[in-house]
């Protein structure tokens, strides 16, 4: 048996999380001393390492003298909330990571409260203490607030406090001495955090907190042993806590332990072990593994509830089926429905007698990594804008509420305040850090849909915003959604620079010359606050008469080609988004013009 330590690193996004386990990665001898290793090594998903985001929890382990550190690394976004708050269920204590400037932030406190709800150490670890403008002895003070706002117990408020410079992969316990390895968070980890309790005599009990697919070996479920001890072949019970599914019996054909990166098989496994287990064809998340002779499960940790909901369908518009190649129903219902076995904060509802598909999830960023991933896997699909899900509170119709923290220069106050205020945003704090300020506001969370390129627009690309889900509100009125209208096309066709000549002066195009487009696809910003319908097909009739080059002297201005994100930002109210392998395009729900206009008048 091993000398274990179970630990996950919390913290928000972009504070060094992935950073650090490299780090720790490395001077845990996991890599050789002249392996050529990327950085982020744990984000090993395309998009993660794109987006210098992590999105899905992932599980290593280091040695350290004689213990063996099991170390999960979390998602810091929030709408990846409910990846952290089943991994904590894994572990026996927690790295808090705070950025030595920035200091707590929303998702900070979101995921910190959970952590000490399961009565989970901390080790608090002061990241980037090598920055121009850090500021560790204030982000000090502002941890131990956050840890007494949160109702932390007298041991979790006087957690050991590192700073370190995961970049750097050096660590002290004080602010005034440069570090020279990490050496003291190793012994921090060893020394504070307690080991798992490891009754090896008691019944088998592993809750499943992970899956993981494998084609050759299908679900592989991952998670720490509770009780008892696990071999090779055992024959086993999956039960379901909440019981929603029946009882059933199973064998745990392969078993495998974490080292360094790598999985590696062994036979069998003890109480606090944190282990990969196949042989179970139907399992999920929030199982309970139990010995055959004595089936108890284990309760499983309430995962927040979706905020918010999106219609996913099957594309038909004109050019369906053109590029993608899983198109059908069924193929996008399978998709989705696998999707809800590895991602338990999202939720999957069919709708009757229709190709349609309702998905909650946590925020647009959920919605468009999920989008994304489908697209790349050759799925062609079409989308609805998101919308909120209101709750019947005592009576009361009730939405959800975000708390946005934005950090900004001085200068852009102002217009800040303007636009969240006009959106029923209401300011809770007003920080100054330097020349910027830190703002902190309660807005509803469909006050956000579309703001995010505002933002950078008034800030000019030097604005940090986050937010995290904070309680449900009564209804606060009606928020404009867009306040301009678009440039749809009139009929099917290429686009022309002569028409997109002509189009560009009633507002912003999406497209370039060569682009093919169909009748009710929307190709631009205009200038009014309604729809304009232009014709980017147009060519230029040929005379006799013509000089040749006059057509040269038609400036065309560059499109803002948007991005996923974006799309799913500007997206109106009777519009949907066309996801395929290969393109993104927006259309009305009503591609012909004239029914579109009967629609408008009847008020559909």
């Amino acid at each position: 048996m091993n000398i274990l330590r179970n630990i996950a690193i919390i913290a928000h996004v972009d504070h060094g999380k992935t950073t650090l386990v490299d780090a720790l990665l490395r001077q845990g001898g996991v890599f050789r001393e002249n392996q050529d290793v990327n950085e982020r090594v744990m984000d090993s998903n395309d998009l993660e390492r794109e987006r210098g985001i992590t999105i899905l929890a992932k599980n290593a382990a280091i040695r350290y003298g004689d213990y063996k550190i099991n170390i999960v690394d979390t998602p810091g976004h929030a709408d990846f909330g409910g990846e952290v708050e089943r991994i904590l269920k894994m572990v026996d204590g927690v790295l808090l990571l705070v950025d030595a400037a920035e200091g707590p932030m929303p998702q900070t406190r979101f995921v910190l409260s959970r952590a000490l709800e399961l009565g989970h150490r901390v080790i608090v670890v002061v990241n980037k203490i090598d920055r121009p403008d850090q500021r560790v002895y204030e982000v000090v003070d502002e941890v131990l607030e956050l840890l007494l706002d949160l109702n932390a117990t007298d041991e979790q408020l006087d957690s050991p406090m590192l700073f370190c410079s995961a970049r750097q992969g050096i660590a002290s316990l004080s602010p005034e001495v440069q570090g020279e390895n990490l050496q003291p968070l190793f012994e921090t980890i060893v020394n504070y955090i307690p080991a798992p309790e490891q009754n090896v005599d008691a019944p088998l009990q592993m809750l499943v907190s992970s899956i993981d697919y494998n084609e050759y070996v299908g679900r592989i479920a991952i998670g720490k042993i509770a009780n008892g001890t696990l071999r090779q072949n055992q024959e086993i019970v999956v039960c379901d806590y909440h019981e929603e599914r029946p009882v059933r019996k199973a064998k745990a054909v392969t078993l495998y332990e974490y080292d360094g990166m790598a999985r590696k098989e062994v036979t069998e496994a003890f109480a606090g072990d944190v282990i990969a287990l196949s042989g179970i064809g139907d399992v999920s998340i929030g199982d309970t593994i139990c010995a055959v002779h004595d089936v108890v499960p284990i309760p499983f940790v309430k995962i927040s509830e979706p905020t918010m909901e999106m219609t996913f369908s099957v594309n038909d518009s004109p050019f369906a089926g053109r590029e993608g190649k899983y198109v059908t129903t069924r193929n996008i219902r399978d998709r989705l429905f696998r999707e809800t076995l590895k991602d338990v904060s999202l939720r999957v509802t069919p709708v009757e007698n229709s190709d349609n598909f309702l998905v909650a999830g946590r925020g647009e960023m959920h919605f468009s990594i999920l989008i994304e991933t489908m697209r790349r896997e050759g799925y062609e699909l079409q989308v609805s804008p998101p919308r909120v899900l209101f709750k019947e509170i005592d009576g009361q119709r009730c939405e959800p509420l975000e708390q946005v923290v934005v950090d900004v220069p001085e200068s852009a106050v102002g217009a800040v305040m303007e636009k969240l205020g006009a959106r029923k945003g209401e300011i809770v704090e007003m920080v100054p850090i330097g020349n910027r300020m830190k703002l902190t506001f309660l807005i509803p969370s469909r006050g956000l849909f579309g703001y995010r390129s505002e933002f950078l627009s008034d800030t000019r690309g030097e604005g940090i915003m986050s937010s995290v889900f904070d309680s449900y509100t009564p209804f606060k009125g009606e928020v404009s959604r867009r306040t301009a209208g678009v440039l749809v096309v009139h009929e099917a066709g290429e686009a022309t620079p002569y028409g997109l000549f002509g189009a560009q002066e009633r507002g912003s195009l999406f497209i370039g010359p060569g682009t093919s487009v169909y009748g009710g696809m929307v190709v631009g910003v205009a200038n009014k606050t309604e729809d304009v319908t232009v014709n980017v097909c147009k060519k230029k009739q040929l005379t006799n008469t013509r000089a040749s080059g006059s057509d040269d002297a038609l400036r065309l201005t560059p499109p803002k080609i948007l991005s996923l994100e974006q799309c799913i930002e500007f997206l109106g109210d009777d519009e949907l988004l066309e996801a395929t392998p290969e393109s993104l395009r927006l259309r009305k729900r009503i591609l012909d013009h004239s029914m579109r206009l009967r629609a408008a008048k009847k008020g559909i």
